[in-house]
């Protein structure tokens, strides 16, 4: 499939005085931000894992993890963190951040690879960052190198845009076919929301194909959605196929979250209730994905956006 038509713009990455420097850290190269970039900075995380800090002329604030190419934090300007890191989260590279929005690719659950794929637990790098009428905007990547073609032995290109305004976090996902092969891969952002899971409901699911993975999830059970609110009263794994453009998340402690997307042409809502004891009870998963496989030709691109916001 050809690039993608997007139904809502994304501004332009390029500032007028943008100076790349490749710095290294922690044998990690990586571009350094622009002091025209305002409302943009690299600085060490935890574990000591670089990290971009974006923070709007509105108050709102994000960090992203160049490990994982992660957004871990989304803060809107009240100073309440919309996104979720599971206590048991680890910043020491021997396994993805589990929390906020990871990736999922080049495969979304188990396969032939490891589960969903490598890119959660690979190094990105900055390649541009600008500021548009106070608007923070950063744009990670991510290419095949060994560990990659280790287990997936395609050339590509993954770019990752975010930008944040006072009320929303943008994304925009492209992966390019720099081989001179055709391969196909599937994905997904493996969306964490702080929530009291007693009464987060999500809305705008109604009607769709739905494959349930409990309790087999080799299995899944095909149905329907026929509420209207779907909660979350147990241990929770579905797909939902086809999935609306627009969703809302009551997360049940008084936000509205509305997530909206171009071409994640599917959802998925995940808790793992008991599995995870220690946390179940505040977090809910609202995953944009694209489950079924894309095919690229060579120099063809795919490209998908998820906007979040609250009223």
């Amino acid at each position: 499939m050809a690039m993608v038509s997007m139904a809502f713009s994304l501004p332009s990455l390029t500032p007028p005085k943008f100076r790349r420097v490749n710095r290294y850290s922690r044998g990690m190269a990586y571009a350094s931000v622009s002091k025209e970039a305002l409302g943009v900075r690299v600085t060490e995380g935890e574990g000591n894992l670089p990290k971009v800090v974006l923070t709007s002329a509105g108050g709102s604030e994000a960090d992203i993890y160049l490990y994982g190419g992660c957004v871990t934090s989304w803060n809107v300007a009240n100073g309440k963190d919309l996104l979720f890191v599971r206590p048991d989260a680890v910043f020491n590279k021997k396994k993805p951040i589990s929390g906020g929005l990871p990736h999922c690719f080049p495969q979304f659950g188990p396969g032939p690879i490891q589960q969903h794929g490598f890119a959660r637990n690979s190094d990105w790098s900055i390649v541009d960052s600008g500021n548009v009428e106070g608007n923070p905007i950063i744009t990670l990547e991510l290419k095949d190198g060994p560990y990659s073609r280790s287990m997936w032995d395609f050339s590509f290109q993954a770019l990752y845009k975010v930008i944040l305004k006072t009320k929303s976090l943008s994304t925009e996902l492209t992966i390019t076919n720099t081989d001179n092969k055709p391969f196909s891969f599937s994905t997904a952002l493996h969306s964490y929301f702080h929530a009291s899971v007693t009464g987060a409901s999500v809305k705008g699911l109604k009607g769709c194909k739905t494959l349930n993975k409990d309790p087999d999830p080799k299995n899944p059970l095909e149905g329907k959605e026929e509420r209207d609110l779907v909660t979350f009263p147990g241990f929770v794994d579905c797909v939902y196929l086809d999935a609306p453009n627009e969703l809302q998340l009551d997360n049940g402690m008084g936000d509205i979250i509305s997530i909206r997307n171009t071409n994640w042409k599917d959802a998925v809502l995940w808790n793992p209730y008991l599995q995870m004891e220690a946390c179940y009870k505040d977090f809910v998963c609202v995953e944009n994905a694209q489950i079924g496989n894309v095919q690229l030709e060579p120099e063809q691109s795919w490209t998908a956006t998820q906007h979040l916001s609250i009223g």
